[in-house]
């Protein structure tokens, strides 16, 4: 194939792991084979053209790179491997696998990258993934076919809440997009997938920090591009974990800087809404086909939200799950589609537990700081607390697993043991069907 393409042997300018040749018939996004004058050979990526003047991110590095080392372009962008054969595997943002698995060199391709679903081939949202986490199946559902973010912070558990989405999430695929991961965390996801018996149905796309820049803008095309063709080609219901999308934006604004684009707001690409958005709205469920749901991580640096990746992610995103003191924050959190689904994919008690269980929460957080300033507490309020503190070991705690319907029956045993039924303010009909009796009711 490179035997068949021009060789060019004048690279006109190297900067940082960018490089510019002077060609003609290129497009953006094709890869090409750069070889350098020690015969080493690594692949880099049409990252702008101006004119006759491509610039290429080259995958390792522009360390040692020669101005005489032989560019060759390969005429098309990057692909993917994509067969039954990928299930169970672990590739590099460049496509190679890296588990030393079975070799995959004969199975079929598809390119990376491409247009988004035409909105005619789009179905409403309308079934429920459960994912066995309270604060999410009780108060903010996770849809098929939604996107959605789980802001946080360094140091929270947000790798560990979405392994356990991942494993424990109704889902025929879970493909999991790394960005940037250090070992220990790569590690984590791939020993947690192992552990709980799904690594069978689990790809796995990984940027390790160590690994060049161009790799991690790579990794979520080609794992949501797999994820489209088993929607699409195999009818599969397929979940795409990807963490973090803000080591994805800072590669995007590394690359930029390299290119000399002006840059926007704290220093990021003025694209940066478009980029996310091309990934995003990969999300879908295909008329008469599978579905693309994404569950990304998005880290709020210094606890900002209004830091350019989670405020651009906010706008495109159809809520957000907010992990902050190691639990789902249920005021923080809003799952905009969970009124497709609520009472409907669930039970007809579901949006009456979840306003009620949320109103007796804020009553005890209230409550709470009126006992922090010495203030008397009257017997409603000494009911609150108790709710509160029954509330975050029952339901916030990111450890704890429950199906939806036995979630919703601790919510009633949960109101059993603070109030009396006439407190609740809920439909007689609900109280009469669901409410246990005070003396069965677990302490």
């Amino acid at each position: 194939m490179f035997d068949e393409l021009k060789r060019h042997t004048r690279v006109l300018e190297i900067v940082g792991d960018t490089i510019r040749v002077k060609s003609k018939n290129v497009s953006f996004g094709d890869l090409a084979m750069v070889e350098n004058t020690n015969g080493e050979q690594s692949l880099a990526k049409v990252v702008e053209l101006n004119q006759d003047i491509v610039s290429l991110q080259v995958f390792a590095g522009g360390k040692g790179l020669s101005t005489n080392a032989g560019v060759r372009f390969m005429g098309h962008p990057l692909k993917v491997t994509c067969s039954e054969n990928i299930l169970g595997r672990i590739f590099r943002g460049s496509g190679e696998p890296i588990d030393d698995g079975p070799d995959l060199s004969c199975d079929p391709q598809i390119e990376v990258a491409g247009p988004t679903v035409n909105p005619m081939m789009r179905v409403m949202p309308s079934k429920m993934i459960r994912t066995n986490v309270p604060m999410i199946d009780l108060f903010n559902c996770l849809v098929e076919s939604q996107k959605i973010p789980i802001f946080s912070i360094a140091g929270e558990p947000y790798n560990e809440l979405l392994a356990r989405i991942g494993f424990q999430a109704e889902a025929d695929i879970v493909i999991f997009a790394g960005l940037g991961l250090i070992f220990d965390d790569y590690y984590f996801f791939r020993q947690a997938f192992e552990d709980h018996g799904v690594f069978h149905r689990t790809i796995m796309f990984v940027n390790q920090a160590s690994d060049p820049i161009v790799e991690r803008l790579q990794v979520p095309d080609q794992a949501l591009a797999v994820a489209e063709h088993f929607a699409v080609k195999e009818n599969k219901r397929v979940l795409v974990l990807m963490t973090d999308m803000t080591a994805y934006a800072d590669a995007m604004k590394e690359i930029g800087i390299a290119l000399e684009r002006i840059p926007a707001t704290r220093g990021y690409t003025g694209d940066l809404y478009t980029q996310l958005a091309q990934r995003y709205e990969k999300a879908c469920d295909f008329k008469g086909a599978g579905s693309v749901t994404i569950l990304s991580v998005t880290t709020m640096p210094g606890n900002d939200v209004t830091h350019p990746v989670p405020d651009n992610t906010g706008y495109i995103t159809e809520g957000q799950f907010y992990l902050h003191g190691k639990v789902i924050d249920p005021f923080g959190s809003l799952s905009r589609l969970k009124q497709h689904v609520i009472g409907k994919a669930t039970r007809e008690d579901h949006s009456q537990i979840m306003n009620t269980m949320i109103r007796f929460y804020a009553g005890g957080m209230e409550a709470e700081k009126k006992q922090a300033m010495a203030f008397e507490l009257s017997p409603f309020d000494e009911k609150q607390l108790k709710f509160g503190r029954l509330f975050r070991e029952r339901f916030m705690d990111i450890q704890v697993s429950l199906p939806v319907i036995e979630a919703l029956d601790k919510c009633w045993q949960t109101l059993a043991e603070c109030f009396a039924p006439q407190e609740l303010l809920m439909k007689q009909g609900l109280i009469d069907k669901y409410f246990p009796d005070q003396e069965t009711a677990p302490v």
